[in-house]
């Protein structure tokens, strides 16, 4: 006995077996961004009465470097995801959902990089 009715079946409505990937990969980028934004907030409580130049200094270690730059990686691309599934499920107009999705990742897209691009500016001094 099928359940779908045969329009559907000829539109090809239905789950398209891509939830289960989406599902994992917010999972998983939640799990890497923990031990990183715990690391972040001790790191700057520690550093919170230093200088430009300390702080600076403190960045410049390739350790720091590649910790921030994964800690904005991870979350941009988590915020990706989350959106993402917001706009799918609430905005009905597709139209106005497709320019919803192209924006919201254009703005990640451009978020993750200026914040990546400034950590890499400080990092190698320039």
């Amino acid at each position: 006995m099928k359940l779908r009715s045969d329009l559907s079946r000829v539109l090809g409505l239905g789950s398209a077996h891509a939830g289960v990937h989406h599902w994992w990969h917010q999972r998983l980028s939640a799990i890497a961004i923990i031990p990183l934004a715990l690391w972040f907030v001790t790191a700057l409580l520690g550093h919170m009465h230093d200088d430009y130049i300390d702080l600076k200094t403190w960045i410049q270690s390739p350790f720091v470097t590649v910790l921030l730059v994964s800690l904005l990686a991870a979350m941009f691309y988590h915020a990706k995801l989350g959106l993402q599934v917001v706009i799918e499920d609430y905005v009905h107009v597709e139209i106005v959902k497709v320019l919803a999705l192209a924006a919201m990742k254009l703005g990640c897209v451009f978020g993750a990089l200026l914040g990546i691009v400034s950590v890499l500016k400080l990092s190698f001094g320039m």
